[in-house]
């Protein structure tokens, strides 16, 4: 079973999705992703709260 996100879910206009076994490589994920793609420089407490409340279990 793996955790995963939609960047859209979370405000992006964006069609990445983010898998990941566990919520610590998930963030890890998101992170990186954020960066790259989204020139997001923080993963603010914001920013987690949205992902976790729109990730989900597959």
């Amino acid at each position: 079973m793996a955790l995963v996100l939609r960047c859209r879910d979370i405000g992006f206009d964006c069609d990445g999705v983010i898998k990941a076994e566990n919520e610590e490589q998930l963030m890890k994920r998101v992170a990186e992703h954020a960066g790259d793609v989204h020139q997001v420089t923080e993963v603010t407490p914001e920013l987690v709260e949205k992902v976790h409340e729109v990730v989900f279990e597959e």
